[in-house]
């Protein structure tokens, strides 16, 4: 059977969409999760909406599935003793849980062609931290759950501005400590 010009220049369009496709799925989405999050030097047995107990460690994070809506965790010491059992709401497709009540900083991060961040960020509060003024705005959090932030901690900001018509800001929440040492390189006044 033979095939004509045009059914073969089809059969070369749609599998390079399909390529396209494939490589956008498993290189360049972004990965949608939810992550139990200990900065702490302590060690904590947890339970989520009556699933299997899990660990976490010092300094450790966790994948986690949660539903949207209401879900509920348990939290016991090293010494399996309940901290606490608490409930908390998902709204969105990522979010954090703090079960150590730590603090974590969520920053926004200005893109756009010839965006001027210094004159963005210098009409924006700033936010006092140990007695020192950083500015920019940032966010301080230290409550059981969050998902008011576009990056999760393992994960870093664009390095490539996507949209170049326009000014847009992501969200990143970070750890007390990752936070200031970001600050330290990427805002150099």
């Amino acid at each position: 059977m033979k095939i004509s010009p045009s059914t073969k220049g089809l059969i070369i369009s749609l599998l390079t969409v399909i390529f396209a496709f494939g490589i956008y799925f498993l290189f360049l989405a972004k990965k949608n999760y939810y992550l139990v999050d200990n900065p702490s030097d302590d060690t904590f047995y947890f339970n989520i909406n009556n699933g299997e107990e899990k660990i976490i460690t010092a300094g450790q994070h966790v994948k986690v599935d949660l539903k949207k809506g209401k879900n509920e965790i348990k939290v016991f010491d090293a010494e399996k003793k309940m901290l606490f059992d608490s409930s908390f709401t998902v709204n969105k497709v990522r979010g954090l849980v703090n079960i150590a009540h730590q603090d974590y900083y969520i920053n926004e991060q200005f893109y756009g062609y010839g965006v001027n961040k210094d004159s963005l960020i210098a009409t924006r509060r700033q936010t006092n931290i140990d007695g020192k003024l950083y500015v920019n705005a940032p966010v301080r959090f230290n409550k059981l759950y969050t998902d008011d932030f576009y990056y999760n901690i393992d994960e870093d900001y664009d390095k490539v501005v996507k949209n170049v018509q326009k000014t847009e800001s992501r969200t990143k929440i970070f750890r007390k400590t990752d936070f200031l040492n970001y600050y330290k390189e990427y805002y150099q006044f």
